[in-house]
């Protein structure tokens, strides 16, 4: 049984909610995001509360019911507040820019990587600390997980690009004969 489904997703005034079928829209100003539950589970929206409820006792549908609650609440909290991550670039002459709505990228290759920005996402560069921000937390984490995945840290001398809270286990390089 979901725990996560039973709680109700409250919907702050400025954001328009409309439930058509399986299909929730949430709307605020310019942005708009639709949420496809595939019939899986019930929906109903009152007072500014959204709820979720089973359709069967069946597995898989008790299963998409604290899914499609949490994908709910997520984008509810990327429309009020957004979302933010920020990766760190470690290594000599590693370097990274953004131009218009491209991310270039100095990795110690042999070129330079031009990654392009989806729609909805901002990235920002300030020392070498990446920057990016949505409304989207499946985008943003995809998008995060493909820039990190150019240069992974490597162990040794914590070379590469990772994340801000993640911590590289280092390990202890050759050790000469005595």
């Amino acid at each position: 049984m979901s725990r996560i489904g039973k709680n109700p997703v409250s919907i702050p005034s400025d954001i328009k909610v409309s439930v058509d079928g399986a299909f929730i829209t949430f709307e605020k100003g310019k942005l708009k995001e639709v949420l496809d539950t595939k019939d899986n589970v019930g929906i109903s929206y009152e007072d500014n509360t959204l709820t979720f409820s089973t359709k069967s006792n069946d597995r898989k549908d008790r299963a998409f019911w604290g899914t499609y609650r949490a994908l709910a609440a997520n984008i509810v909290t990327g429309l009020t507040t957004g979302y933010t991550k920020q990766l760190e670039i470690n290594g000599v002459g590693y370097r990274a820019a953004v131009k218009g709505r491209t991310l270039n990228l100095q990795l110690g290759f042999s070129h330079d990587i031009d990654y392009p920005l989806p729609d909805g996402l901002e990235a920002s560069v300030e020392k070498n600390v990446i920057t990016l921000k949505s409304h989207n937390k499946q985008t943003l984490g995809q998008v995060a997980s493909e820039i990190r995945a150019f240069r992974p840290p490597e162990p040794y001398k914590g070379k590469g690009v990772k994340y801000m809270d993640e911590h590289i286990v280092r390990k202890a390089g050759k050790t000469a004969k005595k």
